[in-house]
Formats: C-alpha cells, structure tokens, sequence
C-alpha cells in the first residue's frame, strides 16, 4: 500500500518512497523504492487527466522553452554582419553569411524538446555528451546536452545554462559557434 502525505513524497508501508533511480533525470529512467531523502526525484505531483495541460501542437508556442513548435526560423548573430547560424561539413555549427541552403533553417520539434535543423532534422548537440563546449548537430537522443530554450535573446542550455555563443565573438564567415557562460553579450 502506499500513501502520499501531501509532501510530494509517495511512502510504502514500510517508510521507503517512490524514486527516479539514481536520482537523474533522463528519459527511460527505472523507478524503484528507497530510503527518504526528500530531494526532488523523490517528488511527485498528482496531475488529473481532465487538468492537464496539454503539450503546444504545431504553430502554437511552447512557452517554456520560448519556441513555436515546428515553425522555421534563422538564428541570426547579433554581432555586426549579422550572419546565420549554419553548418560546415554538414555537422559543425559556424556563422555564414545568408545562403538559402536549408542548413541555415531550423525549427523546435516538440517530442524530443530539441532544435533541428532542416537539413537532415538532427538536433542540436554539445559534442561529446556535453563534455565539451563545441556545437554540431547530431542523432537526436533528447540527452541534457541537446535541450535549449530561447529567452532573452539567447539559447540557453536547459540543464547547465549554458549559451549558444560565437566563439571568441569574431564576426568572421565560417566563425565556429560553442556554447559558453552566460555573460549576457551580444554574440
């Protein structure tokens, strides 16, 4: 039997709660029982199903993360040529002038919660598992280093907001584009 107390913790007969096991928060995580130690994977919300509210569909405005769901866009530098966000070799993001090319069109996918392009609909992607600063796209897995929201003007990574930045703010064609600190500047 188990029992919610209104502290977001859902406890067995025997003082143990409902967990996200290791406390991560991935997709396909495995739930499991353990001793209470109130963090937030531990935590859990009764949402009734007439309540719910429902994801955006296409056009409509995921207002979490900032972006209309499946409506292209450019992402266009704020340093003074104003060049698109774009691809080299087909995988690493840079800064090119405006070229028509569908590397330079994007959009947010609403399942995956990620922003591909529409070259070839992979997402965004922080090389490495996110162990690096470096943008490509990339097989779309949904990981934490594939999650951006838009606000302010800027990408942010949505677990270690991080932004998307022209490295080294050099407004130059073919500029790589990583993700660094948020020091709120223009590139």
């Amino acid at each position: 039997m188990f029992r919610n107390k209104n502290d977001g913790m859902i406890t067995n007969e025997r003082g143990k709660v409902i967990a996200v096991d290791g406390g991560l928060d991935n997709e396909n995580r495995n739930i499991v029982m353990e001793n209470k130690n109130g963090k937030v994977h531990q935590r859990w919300k009764i949402v009734y199903v007439d309540e719910y509210e429902k994801e955006p569909t296409k056009g409509q405005l995921n207002k979490k993360f900032g972006l209309y769901v499946e409506r292209d866009f450019y992402v266009v530098s704020s340093l003074n040529s104003k060049r698109y966000l774009d691809l080299i070799n087909n995988r690493n993001m840079v800064i090119k002038t405006p070229n028509g090319r569908k590397t330079q069109v994007w959009y947010f996918h609403q399942q995956s919660l990620t922003i591909r392009t529409r070259y070839n609909n992979q997402s965004w992607d922080i090389k490495s598992a996110g162990k690096t600063n470096d943008m490509q796209i990339w097989s779309t897995n949904s990981g934490w280093f594939q999650v951006f929201k838009y606000s302010d003007g800027q990408f942010i990574n949505w677990s270690n907001n991080k932004v998307l930045d022209v490295k080294g703010a050099k407004d130059v064609e073919g500029q790589a584009v990583g993700v660094w600190n948020n020091n709120r500047g223009k590139h």
